[in-house]
């Protein structure tokens, strides 16, 4: 089958998803005679990294779908596995070649079976290479630009019985029309943006997912509203920067105005999103979600370092003192929020007093959580070009000093609780019963029934030990 080269508009045209649906249909064709008419097909989709992964995942997921795929999550049942993969840690991409290496063994075993690998991590020229060269056991790979273009991948493959490969270089499209198989339970993911302008030193991401792009809004509240009627409680709002959305699409569209329109779908639901650039949250912003009830008071705002000179060298756009006026802001406009972040500890050229002022801004800023990581060096950005003169150990120092000072913070964070009743979303079984999670996204076990996941209850806290919070049932909503 001849490739096709990807669409010159930002846009994908709806002839092209029209397109692929016709490759869709001789892939469940070429299937059948691959396996045989009577085979159930099953998959194995496994999205590594962050919730865009996800996101993406249940694309391709909706797609296998169509195909006559039902879903499996053991590797020795699957006719196809599929990797999408993630790039911003190298531990990450360490996890996926050590899980493709170990699909050898059943590459033997059934040579009749489909191994593929998609997203972040292989849309680095440097690592696709190493895949075709490495691991003959990869039938076909994609990256992140051609998602969309998985069916004339795969009936490619099928066709012609040999290895695809396909690395777009494009700064990146939005393919609208996709088929969505959505994991079950309470929660859901919904994309408003792609790429990255920022070119963050340290971060992969501009390079990998393309520059930045937003859905135009009446394709996202479109979406928005049959998550709404499919039942979920929650929707996530996506994009590498929420802050910057619309910033592409005129003066009509930004991020507040698509948050109220998304809080407006009627529903009993919860609006959350991530991630969000300081230098773009603006006091709009936290307006909005001071004024939309149903915009949990939870915000992900990923400040990386505490020192102003470490800032500059990230390219963050931002110092301290901006930071911690937005939390200020913030606190006197919306009572209770909470905060999370990201910090990298032993960024290049980072000294022990560049340490230190982050360990005195977390503790000021008393955050709920952190996600916090060791710098982690990746081919392609300025960071990786950088001198790093500070020995692993020391870092690791850093590193365990910084999660002791949080350890504190949050067990302080949880002793507050105890005594109070929040507004819960019950979304699964623990081993005291049941669990769930505030609009300020503390997790809360409870005694309690299966029949109450997926309903909002009032529950009152009980008792706090170290990071687990326990509570009772008050009533259901």
């Amino acid at each position: 089958m001849a490739e096709k080269n990807m669409p010159s508009g930002r846009f994908v045209p709806p002839e092209e998803i029209q397109r692929q649906q016709q490759f869709t249909a001789a892939c469940r064709r070429l299937l059948r005679d691959r396996f045989g008419g009577e085979h159930t097909l099953l998959a194995l989709v496994h999205s590594y990294g962050c919730q865009q992964n996800t996101a993406d995942g249940e694309r391709l997921m909706g797609m296998l779908a169509e195909m006559g795929f039902g879903f499996t999550e053991t590797p020795a049942d699957a006719d196809l596995i599929l990797y999408n993969t993630c790039a911003v840690r190298e531990n990450a991409e360490v996890k996926v070649f050590g899980n493709v290496g170990e699909l050898s063994h059943l590459k033997k075993r059934r040579p009749e079976m489909l191994i593929g690998l998609c997203g972040c991590m292989v849309q680095q020229a440097h690592i696709a290479g190493k895949i075709k060269k490495s691991y003959p056991q990869v039938d076909f790979l994609f990256g992140t630009h051609s998602l969309h273009q998985f069916p004339e991948i795969l009936a490619d493959c099928l066709e012609r019985d040999h290895r695809v490969f396909r690395i777009d270089e494009s700064d990146g499209v939005i393919a609208e029309g996709l088929p969505v198989r959505r994991t079950p339970g309470v929660r859901a993911s919904l994309p408003i943006m792609y790429g990255c302008n920022n070119f963050c030193t340290y971060c992969v991401v501009p390079l990998v997912r393309g520059r930045e792009r937003s859905r135009r809004p009446e394709d996202v509240l479109r979406e928005a509203r049959e998550i709404a009627a499919q039942g979920y409680r929650e929707i996530t709002l996506l994009g590498q920067n929420v802050n910057s959305y619309g910033n592409d699409l005129g003066a009509e569209a930004s991020f507040p105005r698509l948050l109220r329109e998304v809080a407006e779908i009627p529903g009993d639901f919860w609006v959350r999103f991530m991630s969000s650039h300081p230098k773009d949250c603006t006091r709009e912003l936290i307006d909005t979600i001071a004024e939309c009830e149903k915009v949990c008071s939870h915000i992900y705002l990923p400040v990386q370092s505490g020192s102003n000179r470490i800032l500059r060298l990230m390219n963050r756009h931002y110092t301290v003192e901006w930071y911690k006026e937005l939390i200020a802001y913030a606190r006197e406009r919306i009572p209770g929020v909470m905060f999370t972040t990201d910090l990298i500890v032993g960024f290049p050229g980072e000294t022990e007093e560049d340490f230190l002022q982050t360990l005195a801004l977390v503790k000021e800023v008393k955050f709920a959580s952190l996600y916090t990581f060791i710098y982690s060096k990746r081919e392609g950005t300025a960071a990786a070009r950088m001198d790093d003169p500070i020995p692993r150990e020391e870092k690791s120092r850093w590193f365990s000093m910084l999660l002791d000072t949080q350890r504190k913070i949050g067990a302080e964070h949880y002793r507050n609780y105890v005594g109070k009743t929040f507004r819960v979303l019950c979304d699964g079984k623990s081993p005291l019963g049941l669990t769930g999670r505030t609009e300020f996204n503390a997790v809360i076990d409870f005694p309690g029934e299966e029949p109450l996941i997926g309903r909002f209850l009032e529950v009152e806290v009980v008792r706090a030990e170290k990071h687990d919070l326990t509570g009772e049932i008050r009533r259901a909503l």
